[in-house]
């Protein structure tokens, strides 16, 4: 009966310290740029998980380039997966990031994981510019 009122404890302190790692996103903004269309529900889900709120502009295929302008100024953070963006988007939110002051995170890829290790990092409070 003791130990599995151990195991319970331990279970619980873990559960508190994986929100409390979590916790350092709350209520921030992120802009994802690129990547790929399936996995924007998916990636949403990951910021939400980490109390943040995910905007996503496709890098030029469907949406403007320009309206990377307008988004900006309103969030924290921009994330940019290097293997699937345009060269000119790219381009674009580097300048606007340093017009703006805000956070540039090139990822290595597009995958879920590269988008969740680096929200990892930054609520762990790795700098990221």
């Amino acid at each position: 009966m003791r130990e599995k009122h151990r195991q319970q404890q331990a279970r619980q302190q873990d559960s508190d310290a994986q929100k409390g790692d979590k916790a350092g996103l709350e209520g921030r903004s992120f802009l994802y740029v690129g990547g790929r269309d399936c996995q924007v529900a998916h990636l949403r889900q990951i910021a939400s998980s980490y109390g943040a709120n995910l905007i996503h502009h496709d890098g030029g295929l469907r949406e403007a380039v320009s309206r990377i302008d307008n988004v900006l100024p309103s969030v924290d953070c921009v994330f940019c997966p290097i293997d699937c963006i345009s060269h000119d988007a790219c381009i674009r939110v580097k300048t606007g990031c340093k017009k703006w002051e805000k956070a540039f995170v090139p990822l290595r890829n597009g995958s879920k994981s590269s988008f969740e290790r680096a929200l990892q990092s930054m609520s762990q409070g790795d700098s990221t510019q």
